[in-house]
């Protein structure tokens, strides 16, 4: 005898995934929404920016292009460079006030949705 779940259980299943899709995807346009573009970053702040990797630069730092600008992406120095030239991302972090204009990565988001995020220990 084959035995079936009651409705309310796989209704309690299938509805919160469906629920959590469409929250993946409002948080996906509020984050397109934020992006700032690379030529248009200010020291100092926190910014979302998306380019494609330019050229990798050490082990914990890379080069991110968009149509703006490029900007020299730092990761610490106790990660290594997660991404590959010609690589798709959006980088999350905060822009520094030294001479050279530098983003110290919080979090990168890869063209096929894998999150890599970063503590930068002082």
């Amino acid at each position: 005898m084959r035995k079936t779940l009651p409705a309310f259980v796989v209704a309690a299943i299938l509805l919160p995934g469906v629920s959590f899709a469409s929250n993946e995807n409002i948080n996906q346009s509020t984050v397109q929404a934020n992006i700032t573009a690379i030529d248009d970053v200010k020291r100092g702040s926190m910014v979302t920016v998306r380019g494609t990797v330019e050229r990798i630069l050490d082990t914990d730092e890379f080069r991110l292009a968009d149509d703006t600008g490029d900007i020299k992406v730092y990761i610490g120095w106790q990660n290594f460079v997660p991404v590959d030239v010609g690589e798709s991302v959006t980088v999350k972090g905060f822009v520094d006030n030294d001479l050279i204009l530098e983003l110290y990565a919080r979090e990168i988001v890869h063209s096929d949705g894998r999150i890599t995020r970063f503590k930068h220990n002082s």
